[in-house]
């Protein structure tokens, strides 16, 4: 009989989401059982599934034999030169501006006034990157995707990955109590677009940077962008219900400028690497 390691060496992509979906959604699931709502607590709980990631990677690197140093040093990867930190740090402001501009053309009703201090943004930067988003691409970007580009195109491979982070977040979608659970299903499904968007963007980071720092920095700067989008917040949420029409329309704005930019990456990149050099493979991970 093969052994456990022996198996999940032989399985590792099925065995990682396995690993990963199991440790996100039971958290999940006692967040629905015991019907928490709203809160710090269980925003904290919530982060603290988005673990799951890197504890299947973590699992699987160990029993296939790789190196765990080497794995997660992608995360200490800081030398990547001042042009991809400009951008990482950069870009998610050229999102927000772009998307901004095109929601205020299409009639978006806005508030500047509204717009939380700047030294906020330090603190949800911070708050992202280690555990409100960034904490994820320690399995999403800096295990899977070396994985699975082992055997297909860049471009192929962010799209199986960003069919597995959409589901990932499906307990997220039908808890009411969370942020996600509270959106109508026209954006809900137009989020999950951006999903793909975003998983091409992040393919792009990683493969010309090899840093999942840089990328998780990237991730949490797009989640933080939505503080800043100046949508007329009393419009947004009238009496405390939130405007269906409004919400989908600053999200389908910001969705336009996403999924354009994906297909301006892939266009000027090309779909085999979405870099301009080798693209990490499952020797990163030091595995065979």
């Amino acid at each position: 009989m093969p052994s456990i390691r022996s198996l999940i060496d032989h399985h590792r992509i099925a065995s990682f989401l396995f690993v990963t979906y199991g440790f996100t959604w039971t958290i999940q699931a006692y967040l629905v059982v015991t019907g928490m709502e709203a809160s710090w607590t269980l925003s904290i709980l919530a982060g603290f599934g988005g673990f799951g990631p890197p504890v299947g990677a973590a699992v699987v690197v160990w029993a296939s034999g790789g190196s765990l140093r080497s794995w997660f040093g992608q995360f200490l990867q800081w030398r990547i030169g001042v042009r991809w930190w400009l951008l990482a740090l950069g870009l998610p402001f050229v999102i927000l501006a772009a998307g901004s501009v095109l929601f205020v053309l299409v009639g978006g009703p806005v508030d500047l006034s509204s717009l939380p201090s700047p030294l906020i943004y330090l603190f949800v930067m911070v708050w992202g990157t280690i555990w409100g988003g960034g904490q994820e691409e320690l399995g999403w970007r800096g295990f899977m995707l070396p994985l699975l580009q082992d055997r297909y195109r860049a471009l192929v491979a962010s799209l199986f990955v960003g069919a597995a982070w959409t589901l990932w977040h499906l307990p997220l979608l039908l808890n009411a109590n969370t942020t996600h659970g509270g959106w109508p299903l026209s954006q809900q499904l137009l989020w999950g677009s951006t999903i793909f968007a975003g998983s091409i963007l992040w393919t792009w980071m990683y493969n010309n940077t090899g840093s999942v720092l840089a990328v998780a920095v990237f991730h949490a700067g797009i989640n933080s962008m939505g503080l800043y989008h100046p949508v007329d917040k009393a419009a947004l949420v009238p009496d405390g219900v939130p405007d269906p029409w409004l919400n989908l329309l600053a999200e389908g704005t910001a969705a336009v400028v996403l999924v354009g930019l994906a297909i301006a990456l892939v266009v000027v990149y090309g779909a085999d690497r979405l870099a301009n050099q080798e693209v990490p493979g499952p020797a990163v991970l030091k595995l065979e």
